[in-house]
């Protein structure tokens, strides 16, 4: 048959790239290292603060991006899982090339290329993510902080977290599928891979904390992942190609806002991000940014953290930035939307199938038919609160009609 032949034929495809892009692991490449934190902190509190000294290694994907090009070239455009091949292989071979010229501003361009800038509009041609993340930052300024219980200020030690988190996730699959590990060589609080979720050992944590870190990395991140690896046909839908971290985090910080798992702070945190890309695209260099996050509540280590993020990888003396973060809102607006969207259409079936691997909402609508047809197989693991169904669809449909409420035309009095 020749529709089996064109499946036999991409998922052959399929398995180069995924050997072809072993070795292309952005985020790690592009990280610091611990040691780099230790310096700057230590001039810092000497009163002698100076820009962070990184070296990167220097990469060559050459062999990678030709044997992808060679990928592209041989999937059919006209079937979805061509379109899909073609267009990852394009991604991974972007980010080949950012790897390739880490520390310059080249870099900056690649990754503006492959996730966006703070000032492109919101789905819907709504405001512009910066906007966005402005009215996030003013909002958790008017909030009184009284408003938090006591409970929520409490520290947890990663040494806790650890054991509570594995607790959760050996409960979730009722065995040891993912391990809790404490790093310390960690920069960043947490790291999410398939089967292992790193902790920096001697960080504090929150409540709040601990149910991100299961909804957001675990439950979205490491079962995208997981899920993934069962397809028989498509085994790259398990890799985090750069094309989909848009969907990625949308969907896991979608995650957090639908188990009530996400508080102010933490959209604040997203939001601080991305107005510090904007910031350091403008021109404000590392120790500007740096002491923007000071500005803004975070502790020393915090703000390192935060800063390093915007300038993994690129210069950090100002006019570029990593522009990663600037898709947690973007994806999330779009995931919102998306998942109502589907509820008018009596398509929710849609919004589980996005479980079963990692891909885009425009992949997902294409491979609809073939999660019919079983050439994709449905998720082995889905999280709790898309299992239940009713009660996602009665969430989705009261912000729905919420939404016709015109905010602007209604008084104080309800408020009296």
């Amino acid at each position: 048959m020749a529709i089996a032949a064109d499946i036999t034929r991409h998922a052959a495809l399929d398995a180069r790239m995924v050997k072809a892009v072993r070795g292309i692991k952005l985020l790690s490449l592009a990280s610091w290292p611990a040691s780099v934190q230790d310096a700057f902190l230590d001039r810092w509190h000497r009163g002698q603060a100076t820009l962070p000294e990184v070296s990167y290694p220097r990469l060559d994907f050459s062999e990678e991006r030709r044997e992808l090009a060679a990928i592209a070239a041989a999937a059919d455009p006209d079937h979805p899982l061509g379109h899909y091949l073609r267009e990852s292989a394009d991604s991974w071979s972007r980010a080949a090339t950012l790897l390739e010229v880490l520390g310059t501003a080249q870099a900056c361009t690649e990754s503006i290329a492959l996730f966006g800038r703070p000032d492109e509009p919101l789905p819907g041609d709504g405001p512009t993510t910066r906007e966005a993340a402005d009215h996030f930052i003013q909002i958790a300024g008017e909030l009184d902080h009284e408003l938090i219980s006591p409970e929520e200020q409490v520290p947890v030690s990663a040494t806790a977290l650890s054991l509570q988190l594995q607790g959760d996730l050996d409960d979730f699959f009722d065995a040891r599928v993912i391990s809790v590990e404490l790093d310390p060589n960690l920069i960043a609080k947490a790291a999410a891979g398939t089967t292992r979720i790193r902790l920096r050992a001697g960080a504090a944590f929150s409540d709040y904390d601990r149910r991100q870190l299961f909804h957001h990395e675990a439950l979205v991140h490491s079962l995208t992942a997981l899920n993934g690896r069962e397809q028989p046909q498509l085994r790259s839908l398990g890799l985090s190609s750069p094309r989909i971290t848009a969907t990625q985090e949308g969907l896991a910080t979608f995650a957090e806002l639908i188990t009530g798992s996400i508080d102010i702070e933490r959209m604040k945190r997203i939001s601080m991000r991305i107005e510090a890309v904007a910031m350091a695209l403008e021109g404000a260099d590392f120790l500007q940014v740096f002491r923007y996050f000071l500005d803004g509540g975070q502790n020393e280590a915090e703000s390192f953290v935060s800063a390093q993020r915007v300038f993994r990888g690129v210069p950090v003396g100002g006019g570029c930035a990593f522009t990663k973060d600037t898709v947690y809102l973007r994806g999330l607006i779009g995931m919102h939307t998306f998942f109502r969207h589907a509820l008018q259409q009596d398509r929710l079936r849609l919004c589980r199938w996005l479980f079963a691997g990692k891909m885009t909402l425009d992949d997902l609508v294409r491979f609809e038919p073939l999660f019919l047809d079983g050439t994709l197989v449905p998720p082995r693991w889905l999280p709790p609160w898309i299992e239940r169904a009713n009660g996602l669809a009665g969430q989705l449909a009261f912000s729905l009609f919420a939404n016709r409420v015109r905010m602007d035309r209604i008084d104080d009095r309800p408020l009296r």
